[in-house]
């Protein structure tokens, strides 16, 4: 009687610390979009898909990850608002419009990820040679309200263009990434402001040509959402920490993180991306971990240009520091 009593103490201590086990187990569901200027995302995406996950070696074992692609910034700051997301890379322009519209309260920015990989590109046949020559011309760009857009928006009304969400003197045409090509191809659209690797993608099927690139711009955050990182704190120090790491391995091997990234890509898009696209995407793009001021400056003003950011522009919250 007594060894029947024992075992089952012991049967029933061990379901309970395997339910215990299980309910402490945490889901992060992290975002990114297949773009060469989401590289630390990309790879740690296959990484994950080979179990190998960048991320979860370096968040313990009771942490799952789930992936989640987008293709522009907006859409994953709306998951988050939504409470289905809760760590994401993105750009500047859709990060800054979230954290004002939720006043400092939803969004705060964990890590740099990537500057630069931006141009606006031009058809060889358009006959855009100056800024003038964009009146009345049709420029795509990946989303409505994303970096690229507001960015684009800017810099027409900087050449003093009338510019509104639905026409103007230039018609800003908010088009998926992937669609952007054919459009470009059958003449449906003069211009395409992106990002890689859809600029050399234009340069090489499309024969486009850089009427400019943005250098200065900052491309890709690292973000969370508030919820998440007053919850999980701890877990938002190790992600940022993972990313920077990340980083630095991806900067020292080139040849093994083009291969993750020619493979997740393909995986992701359905459709190849030559390995030269991957490496001539890189040259544009500078992956860094830093935060500028200088920059979130930049960008706080032409997102005021461009008529998406109104009201208070504070971002003294902006910045999560560990």
């Amino acid at each position: 009687m007594r060894l029947y009593t024992l075992a089952a103490l012991i049967g029933a201590a061990t379901l309970c610390a395997t339910s215990l086990n299980a309910e402490e187990k945490t889901t992060i569901r992290f975002g990114h979009f297949p773009n060469i200027t989401h590289a630390q995302g990309v790879i740690a995406h296959a990484l994950s898909r080979q179990g190998k996950g960048w991320f979860e070696q370096r968040l313990g074992p009771n942490v799952e990850i789930q992936w989640f692609t987008y293709n522009a910034g907006p859409s994953a700051m709306e998951a988050i608002f939504a409470g289905s997301l809760d760590v994401t890379y993105v750009g500047q322009g859709p990060a800054l419009n979230a954290h004002f519209k939720s006043k400092g309260e939803e969004i705060r920015v964990i890590s740099g990820a990537a500057n630069g990989g931006a141009a606006l590109i031009v058809r060889p046949d358009g006959g855009i040679k100056t800024p003038a020559d964009f009146r009345g011309k049709k420029v795509a760009t990946p989303q409505m309200g994303n970096t690229q857009d507001i960015s684009c928006r800017a810099w027409l009304k900087a050449q003093g263009f009338n510019i509104t969400q639905t026409g103007g003197d230039v018609l800003v045409v908010p088009t998926a990434n992937p669609d952007q090509l054919p459009l470009f191809q059958s003449g449906s659209v003069d211009a395409v402001w992106t990002v890689e690797p859809w600029v050399t993608r234009l340069e090489k099927d499309a024969n486009g040509k850089v009427f400019l690139e943005d250098k200065d711009v900052i491309t890709t955050w690292l973000v969370s959402s508030v919820k998440f990182l007053k919850d999980h704190r701890d877990l938002a120090k190790k992600i940022a920490a993972a990313n920077t790491e990340l980083t630095q391995w991806i900067q020292s091997h080139p040849d093994e993180a083009q291969k993750l990234l020619v493979d997740e890509l393909k995986a992701e898009t359905k459709t190849d991306v030559p390995p030269d696209t991957v490496t001539r995407s890189l040259n544009r793009i500078k992956l860094t971990t830093e935060v500028s001021p200088a920059l979130i400056k930049k960008a706080v003003q032409e997102g005021k240009d461009a008529g998406f950011l109104k009201g208070s522009t504070d971002t003294s919250k902006l910045i999560e520091t560990f």
